[in-house]
């Protein structure tokens, strides 16, 4: 059976710093490849060694090239995190190698700046572009950069900077390891001014509270905009009606030109801003009963610039009273308070109006379900949706006396709704999901 090939991670501290038989192995190696910096480790060895360049394929050729006989591998930090070893491996198969990690230089410097990285935005700008991974450190609570020599941390910051992403405090740790070791720490416009050494791990950390600010949409849809284009509280970041459920509820409101429409929990916006929009005649109430939400609301309508969002501070259904019956009304939410909040909407709901719910918890599906249809609409009251112009009269005829015809049965559809967004990890194409979750629409009769 062939020897393994090992893939070796490598610190600035060189070979000291490895295990007595990671050490062994590499200098029983006959093949030995890696960067001009990891070989500068072996220069004394007797080994063949080839300099790793761009040409990934060229690579694989050189091991391929040597097989039968010992081959090491080496590369900086950790192989399998943004190396060598995942690419190498998916190419000539897992079975022939054997990978030594070393610390990784991310994980070292979220060390030295006493974060934890478990739920940070990872990235290497080497591999994709700033500018593809800008809304990503929007949104995101810690951001962990491997930068390069024509995107290093100035030019992060200034790019930033340029979109009004300016609310992360920034660290740039320099030659990790090395006796020549930094970390500079200082505001994006900070280190927009400052010169970095090449080997550096730049991380960025939002600041507390610090809400999500819309990036300019140019192109604008009119319903289904993306979730980064509304400004949005911290820490509720991502609550928001996600984009997608968003643009199916919204085709289930059925909203005319000049509807009345209510958003039930409107929280920063997003179904009233693009429900405004659609009934661009009409008005919508965002009914909200958290303050700052509240305020956001008024600030996402700005943006999208739209005049015809009416921003209800209170709780529902309270403030319902002060409202003009609505042609199309929003709910979102997961507790029991969703169904007697929908009753209430419901009973003030326009005939032939729609009311359209989103929920999380199946139970409270189900029991939304089963009381909207067991809703009626008594006939005497039908007269309130005629149209003028349509036979309304002022003073209508009592109805005639006997037994009256039963009231419709309400029209009640749900769907389940299981969402993923894909996105790039390691060079590969995988998807996130979206929390799973249910919507439900009502015609009134």
């Amino acid at each position: 059976m062939p020897s393994p090939i090992h893939v070796i991670g490598i610190g600035d501290d060189g070979l000291d710093a490895l295990p007595n038989n990671v050490r062994q192995i590499i200098n029983d190696a006959e093949v030995l490849l890696g960067t001009e910096r990891t070989l500068s480790f072996v220069l004394k060895s007797s080994a063949e060694q080839h300099t790793i360049s761009s040409d990934l394929n060229q690579l694989v050729t050189t091991i391929e090239e040597a097989a039968g006989r010992r081959v090491a591998l080496l590369v900086y930090g950790d192989p399998m995190f943004y190396g060598l070893a995942r690419y190498v491996c998916d190419k000539l198969g897992k079975d022939r190698f054997v990978v030594v990690p070393h610390v990784s230089s991310m994980q070292l410097a979220f060390a030295r700046v006493m974060e934890t990285w478990e739920e940070a935005y990872l990235t290497d700008l080497g591999k994709h572009p700033l500018d593809a991974v800008l809304e990503k450190i929007r949104t995101a609570q810690k951001v962990g950069l491997f930068t390069t020599d024509h995107c290093g941390p100035a030019d992060v910051a200034k790019a930033l900077i340029d979109r009004h992403i300016d609310y992360f405090t920034a660290y740039v740790c320099e030659n990790l390891g090395a006796r020549d070791e930094r970390v500079t720490r200082g505001t994006l416009a900070d280190i927009a001014k400052k010169s970095f050494a090449p080997l550096n791990v730049m991380i960025l950390v939002r600041d507390p509270n610090a809400p999500d600010r819309p990036r300019e949409a140019v192109g604008r849809r009119l319903f289904g905009n993306p979730d980064e284009a509304f400004l949005q509280s911290k820490p509720k970041l991502g609550l928001l009606t996600p984009a997608e459920v968003r643009a199916i509820a919204l085709a289930q409101m059925d909203i005319a030109p000049s509807s009345i429409v209510w958003d039930i929990g409107a929280g920063s916006g997003s179904v009233s801003i693009e429900a405004a929009q659609m009934a661009s005649d009409g008005q919508v109430f965002a009914i909200e009963m958290d303050a700052e939400d509240h305020g956001l609301i008024q600030q996402n309508a700005e943006h999208f610039n739209v005049a015809n969002v009416n921003a209800i501070l209170g709780r529902a259904p309270e403030v319902f009273e002060e409202l003009p019956d609505p042609d199309a009304v929003f709910v979102a939410g997961a507790g029991r308070e969703v169904t007697r909040i929908s009753q209430a909407a419901y009973k003030r709901l326009r005939s032939r109006g729609r009311l359209v719910v989103n929920t999380t918890s199946v139970d409270h599906l189900m029991e939304l379900r089963d009381t909207l249809r067991s809703a009626s609409l008594p006939l005497s009251s039908a007269h309130h949706a005629l149209p003028v112009g349509e036979g309304r009269r002022e003073h209508a005829q009592p109805p005639a006396p006997g037994p009256q015809p039963p009231a419709p049965t309400p029209d009640v559809r749900v769907w389940m709704i299981n969402l993923a967004r894909g996105t790039d990890q390691l060079d590969r194409l995988s998807f996130e999901p979206l929390k799973p979750s249910f919507l439900l629409a009502v015609t009134k009769p």
